[in-house]
């Protein structure tokens, strides 16, 4: 009995971004900070790689997966032209926690609110943080819940793939010896 909870174990945290591969983002709406309407699926359509990042005030693992991932979010930004959007899942009472928090926080990447859960039941998940990766085209290509200290980096080298950069190569430096680095110097 052991080995089959295992292997179910294992097919389950194996297979999820596989579930949420290739699915559009839904018509849903949501709203800014400042309470504007935003249509999510707009950030399927404008050619970035996006990051959706789901969390709440609340919740401790969601905060510091936020700021982890924004000391590194300007350099992603510049490196592989993408977007992070992290979006609140805080109700109508602990909403107004958000706005104070994102600004005392520096967070550079724009914040949603979705204080009625509509978007998260309509990408079908629980609980926060929950994140999704999505391509240029505007497919969910990856989903991930929970946070592990050190999973930005994870989410990096999947951006990275996205966005077809490579890692520069190393340089290898030859160890030269005291006489050549003499005559490079005009020593």
């Amino acid at each position: 009995m052991r080995i089959l909870n295992a292997i179910v174990l294992i097919l389950l945290i194996t297979t999820t971004g596989l579930f949420a591969q290739n699915r559009e983002l839904p018509d849903v709406t949501i709203q800014d900070l400042s309470g504007k309407k935003v249509a999510i699926q707009d950030y399927g359509s404008n050619g970035k790689i996006t990051v959706l990042n789901f969390w709440a005030t609340w919740c401790v693992p969601c905060k510091k997966e936020l700021d982890n991932v924004a000391e590194l979010y300007p350099e992603w930004v510049e490196k592989y032209d993408m977007e992070l959007i992290a979006i609140s899942v805080d109700n109508a009472r602990t909403a107004t926690k958000v706005k104070p928090m994102v600004n005392a926080k520096g967070w550079e990447f724009e914040v949603l609110l979705d204080q009625n859960n509509d978007l998260k039941r309509a990408l079908n998940f629980q609980e926060v943080p929950y994140t999704f990766l999505i391509d240029q085209e505007g497919n969910i290509v990856y989903s991930h819940g929970g946070y592990v200290e050190g999973f930005e980096y994870e989410m990096e080298d999947m951006i990275k793939e996205l966005a077809g950069v490579e890692d520069a190569p190393k340089e290898k430096k030859k160890k030269k010896s005291k006489s050549v680095e003499a005559v490079e110097e005009g020593e």
